[in-house]
């Protein structure tokens, strides 16, 4: 077993998919809004997507139905329209095995540090409630902190940086082929918990270094590495 605390002193770890179960929730808002526009899309493919910026994910699905992105300002009217059917969704749950999973980082000396490519602010809100003290406001990257998202490594690249540590002292927590990616690309070693229906092999493509079926199996993982302390 690998101990993943040796020589390292951060973790950065996603939010959507790791700390809540709100993807169900952002591909239902993510279809809707598309289908309003009638462009061609399915809930699934959204997985895919987790992690670049809302004008990035429009930009790519308006490119393919129609040839052309769309400006800045459109974007944001219609990143606007998928955050209002989310809040509709209602509150997303704390995904099972999240909490005892910082708790565990915290034991282990690691600076926990939220890296997340949403601007969704009800979830940004919750964070204090649901996971009191874990990410203090010096300890966040989102959507509005980075120029370029996922799969860039800017995001975890900037997250090392806030817990004032290099990225191979950093570990990565995602749930999103394109975070691996990221987390890879920003020399962190990363960790992939397959929390959606993208299959294992997707994670093993993008060279993720462990992957847990849950953030539970994740969860006693760590709690098992501390044990052998």
């Amino acid at each position: 077993m690998e101990n993943i605390f040796e020589g390292r002193r951060a973790a950065l770890i996603d939010m959507d998919g790791v700390l809540y179960d709100s993807m169900p929730g952002h591909t239902l808002a993510w279809k809707g809004m598309m289908d309003s526009l009638g462009v061609g899309c399915t809930r699934e493919e959204f997985y895919l997507y987790e992690g670049m910026t809302g004008k990035a994910t429009i930009d790519l699905l308006m490119r393919r139905e129609f040839g052309h992105g769309v400006s800045d300002e459109r974007a944001t009217q219609l990143y606007a329209d998928k955050s209002r059917r989310f809040r509709e969704w209602g509150p997303a749950p704390q995904m099972p095995g999240a909490a005892r999973m910082l708790a565990a980082l915290e034991k282990g000396g690691l600076t926990r540090v939220l890296v997340t490519g949403s601007g969704q602010n009800s979830l940004l809100t919750a964070l204090d409630r649901d996971y009191p003290g874990a990410f203090p406001a010096d300890c966040r990257v989102t959507a509005y902190d980075v120029t370029h998202g996922k799969p860039d490594p800017e995001p975890y690249l900037k997250g090392a940086q806030k817990a004032g540590v290099t990225p191979a002292e950093a570990i990565v927590i995602e749930n999103a082929p394109l975070g691996v990616r990221a987390g890879k690309a920003a020399g962190a070693f990363t960790i992939a918990v397959t929390t959606g229906p993208i299959p294992r092999e997707a994670f093993e493509k993008e060279g993720a270094d462990l992957i847990f079926s849950s953030m539970e199996e994740f969860a006693d993982y760590l709690e098992a590495l501390l044990a052998r302390k």
